[in-house]
């Protein structure tokens, strides 16, 4: 019997453009990059220079901390660039597919007779293993910790989010042999929404099952994580996306890194919103081509809305991207009378338009803040969209003063930034709060090395 968890603390944020569940598959113009800043923690160290010829699931980069993880290039063909930033940081190793694609035979593994230290070392072997994250601090994780618990949520409630049950559709196999090897290595749970039905789901095996009911984040893993098994210090939990779990399952069904995902295009400026099969690092032109009106000034992300990195039509889907968003810019709105107006049309969390009245309504917001930063006002509003068990505007204080003790004892290892999104869309004082907290846990993260 699922354990069942009710929240009442969030808010479903409802915006035009949700993705038609139907899914297509792209053809793809052959260029790949696989971008370091996507997995948090990480110092990479390229293993491959210009004009090597990769298989799929070779290493294009190291962890410089911890040498034996590797990180698997999506398909096979020529290395055609390191592309490096400032002081030679690394931003991305691009690939050019080749027209027929050759895998890394990795070896097809009965997971069921795996030991949990061998499914950690087919993940390292494979280039996978960098797809675990950790609480605490909110990064990838390195395989010399000892989770206390591992935790998978197949909830997706954010804004536009992707539907993974969705996504699931066909793939339940592979699903059910990522959490066997997940289970092996220790004690797992996912994280499910109350409507959610499907059975490779509510009765999958070898996981604990929670259920989730309530608005938005109930989907998030650190907010799972705080209701089932709150991290204290000298803790560590695992996390995994959901997809990534689908990618461990293949490997060890098929012996081949596929690094094949369902994404969303999505957003209130997108012509034919909808899902595509696409692969992590595959450039983003084919997809976004006339998609939308390019004549709009539009902000493209990769990922979601609330948390999702800005990015263009040159760029390429992150490892942990299940969503393409395309959002109004909102730079070039000229609204007459300003605040002043009653606004029919616009969202607002504390009924301060009369949009209000017309109900559950779909919204098409823009990217702009609406407003300048100020001084943090102390009125509760994050504490009643974040269902934890801490005090967030006392935690941010004290990131923001940098007062380490303050922090341990007001909850930071349990938090990431995403858990603070919605704060920071609700926040009066527009205050960057997952920035805030990014910095706070790499200043823990320092000071506890």
């Amino acid at each position: 019997m699922a354990n069942l968890f009710k929240l009442r603390k969030g808010l479903d944020i409802n915006l035009q453009g949700k993705a038609e569940k139907k899914k297509l598959k792209l053809k793809s113009n052959g260029k790949y990059a696989l971008l370091p800043d996507c997995f948090e923690g990480v110092v990479p160290k390229v293993v491959v220079k210009e004009g090597d010829k990769v298989k799929a699931g070779d290493a294009l980069f190291i962890n410089k901390n911890c040498q034996e993880m590797k990180f698997a290039s999506p398909v096979s063909g020529t290395v055609t660039a390191v592309e490096r930033g400032e002081r030679r940081k690394v931003l991305a190793v691009k690939v050019q597919a080749d027209a027929t694609q050759v895998f890394t035979d990795f070896g097809v593994k009965d997971v069921a007779s795996l030991t949990g230290e061998q499914v950690k070392e087919a993940l390292l072997e494979a280039g996978l293993f960098g797809y675990i994250n950790q609480l605490p601090y909110d990064v990838v994780t390195t395989p010399d910790t000892t989770p206390k618990a591992i935790f998978v949520s197949a909830l997706r409630d954010k804004p536009l989010a992707a539907d993974f049950e969705f996504e699931l559709q066909g793939q339940e196999k592979e699903w059910q042999a990522g959490l066997t090897a997940l289970s092996k290595m220790a004690k797992t749970c996912l994280g499910i929404g109350a409507r959610q039905t499907s059975a490779a789901l509510t009765s999958a095996k070898d996981v604990e099952v929670n259920v989730f009911d309530g608005p938005c984040p109930a989907g998030n893993v650190g907010v799972q994580i705080n209701h089932v098994s709150p991290v204290n210090k000298g803790e560590v939990v695992w996390t995994v996306d959901p997809s990534a779990v689908i990618f461990f399952g293949r490997l060890f069904l098929t012996g081949k890194v596929d690094l094949h995902r369902t994404v969303a295009l999505c957003g209130s400026e997108v012509k034919n919103p909808q899902y595509v099969e696409m692969l992590v690092g595959e450039e983003l032109s084919t997809l976004l081509s006339n998609s939308y009106d390019e004549k709009h000034n539009v902000r493209i992300i990769n990922g979601n809305v609330l948390t999702g990195r800005v990015t263009t039509k040159e760029g390429y889907l992150g490892a942990h991207s299940s969503e393409i968003t395309v959002i109004p810019e909102g730079n070039d709105a000229d609204e007459f009378a300003g605040w002043i107006m009653p606004r029919f049309k616009q969202f607002s969390v504390n009924r301060s338009y009369f949009s209000w009245l017309f109900g559950k309504k779909a919204y098409a917001l823009d990217a702009r803040v609406k407003g300048g930063e100020r001084h943090m006002i102390m009125s509760g509003e994050y504490d009643k969209v974040m269902p934890m068990d801490i005090y967030p505007e006392y935690l941010i204080k004290a990131i923001i003063t940098g007062n380490i003790d303050k922090m341990e004892q007001l909850g930071i290892y349990e938090v990431s930034p995403e858990d603070f999104a919605l704060a920071e869309f609700v926040d009066s004082s527009k205050l960057e709060l997952q920035r805030i907290v990014r910095e706070g846990l790499n200043m823990l993260r320092k000071e506890n090395a």
